[in-house]
């Protein structure tokens, strides 16, 4: 396929896969149970962070860690107890535990009180091009807090060489403007043109097969890579690509 030819079949197969039938089998349908702005963005972050495996089983443990939160998880953050974090020991996805959630509950509600809260972090260190930055200094201000050295390799820092695929993932929810109803676009401070491609093995994979990704690691240089190919296709939407990337790997075995 030449160019053009290339972009017409993705196009084609981002129409097919960004509609509303994608969410039943995704964990994008945890935020889309909320209506509250922080209640959304801590249940996509969630769930965005234990989001590798088995999908039926990330979406499973997702629902959990919301019951576990009684359904109200801004609430929970902000105003839990040391005894409500116990309760949360019980978690497992994994090797994500509940000392994680915890850990994760207190850098969450440390975002809240003292940084302006979540959108407020990436957006302050996003570059022209790029968010790798913003997620690398999101993560030193998460862990400003006490926390088990074993949970802070639950985010990726791209900086260190990582696709960090499941945080660029839950920035997509977040940021891009989805007139399909999937991606809940309620960050109005960063613009789509910046985000990166959750790349992950399947859509890796079928982005070699298709020629525009040569690098053989999922890492962050190969993210460089795709990212630049699919901002030839759409430079104001690049990402939408991850839906025809992903549903040719997983749905399709191309």
């Amino acid at each position: 396929m030449n160019q053009k030819e290339l972009k017409e079949f993705l196009d084609e197969k981002v129409i097919q896969y960004n509609n509303q039938d994608f969410i039943e089998s995704d964990p994008v349908q945890i935020p889309h149970l909320f209506s509250q702005k922080e209640d959304i963005e801590i249940a996509g972050f969630l769930s965005a962070s234990i989001a590798w495996g088995n999908r039926k089983m990330i979406i499973k443990n997702s629902h959990k860690m919301m019951e576990l939160m009684g359904n109200t998880p801004y609430d929970f953050v902000m105003s839990h107890s040391e005894d409500n974090l116990a309760d949360l020991e019980t978690f497992v996805h994994r090797t994500f535990n509940g000392k994680d959630f915890g850990g994760f509950i207190k850098g969450l509600k440390h975002i809240y009180q003292n940084h302006n809260g979540l959108e407020a972090v990436f957006a302050k260190n996003q570059e022209k091009d790029s968010l790798q930055k913003s997620i690398s200094e999101f993560k030193k201000i998460f862990f400003e807090t006490d926390h088990l050295a074993r949970t802070q390799k639950h985010i990726s820092d791209p900086l260190n060489n990582s696709a960090a695929k499941r945080i660029n993932m839950y920035l997509r929810w977040m940021v891009r403007q989805d007139t399909k109803g999937v991606d809940l676009g309620i960050w109005k401070s960063i613009s789509p043109a910046v985000l990166s491609c959750p790349l992950d093995v399947h859509s890796g994979n079928v982005a070699r097969k298709l020629g525009i990704l040569e690098r053989k690691q999922n890492d962050a240089k190969a993210l460089a890579e795709l990212d630049k190919k699919l901002r030839k296709m759409d430079a104001a939407d690049p990402v939408k690509y991850d839906f025809a990337l992903f549903g040719l790997g997983v749905f399709e075995g191309f």
